[in-house]
């Protein structure tokens, strides 16, 4: 039997957050300005989940030109724009609530950056919420669909893989769970279809009030 959940680990962007779909708009425009057109439905292939490093290293091998130290900061005042009326996923700010009166630790583990996190978690009011228990990939040498951010999150708040609950909605992010011998929850209510997420250790939803339940369901979920 598995054991008890006793940290649940959530990525940020499109499981806190209702950022993805602003973020690949933009992503388009920036892979076209750096000459790599793609199709939103590429990116949300390619990209969603994984970091901005592993973006830059992809553009770089794909157009074999080198990008300049900070080359994203130009574009930034796009992504600003379109976070302009960033809100949190429909339903999740309940749900935390109903986690933290149930007395289950939670952190947030995403490939977003630092400066990032602060960004988009402090527009929604979320950052404190989280205060002390943010982690990035930037922590890490290799982020996912390695294990390597997820371990990072649950060795720092000292709790044993397994007893671990991860929830995401990349394919990256589920591969990075299952990785660390972690269970997990694969969102599918945003950009994700469900298929990319399904798979041993992971139960699949697509609306952020069944969360309670399932976090506290997931004894009875196997281990990866």
């Amino acid at each position: 039997m598995a054991l008890p959940v006793e940290l649940v680990v959530f990525d940020c962007d499109g499981v806190l957050l209702d950022s993805e779909r602003p973020a690949v708009r933009v992503d388009a425009r920036v892979l076209e300005a750096v000459g790599w057109p793609l199709s939103e439905e590429e990116i949300v292939e390619r990209f969603l989940g994984r970091s901005h490093a592993f973006m830059t290293a992809e553009i770089e091998a794909h157009t074999g030109v080198p990008l300049e130290p900070g080359w994203d900061r130009r574009f930034q005042h796009l992504y600003d724009e379109a976070f302009a009326a960033l809100a949190p996923v429909e339903g999740v700010v309940a749900a935390l609530a109903e986690l933290e009166r149930a007395g289950t630790a939670d952190c947030v583990a995403s490939s977003s950056s630092h400066a990032r996190l602060r960004s988009t978690l402090g527009r929604t009011g979320l950052l404190p919420r989280f205060a002390g228990r943010v982690f990035s990939s930037q922590d890490v040498e290799h982020g996912k669909p390695a294990p390597d951010l997820f371990l990072h999150a649950a060795a720092t708040m000292g709790v044993a893989p397994a007893a671990c609950l991860v929830v995401e909605d990349s394919k990256y992010g589920i591969a990075a769970a299952r990785a660390a011998g972690m269970r997990s929850l694969g969102f599918h209510g945003g950009l994700t279809p469900e298929h990319w997420l399904a798979g041993p250790g992971t139960r699949t939803f697509a609306d952020m009030r069944e969360l309670p339940a399932l976090v506290a369901g997931a004894v009875d979920l196997p281990l990866p």
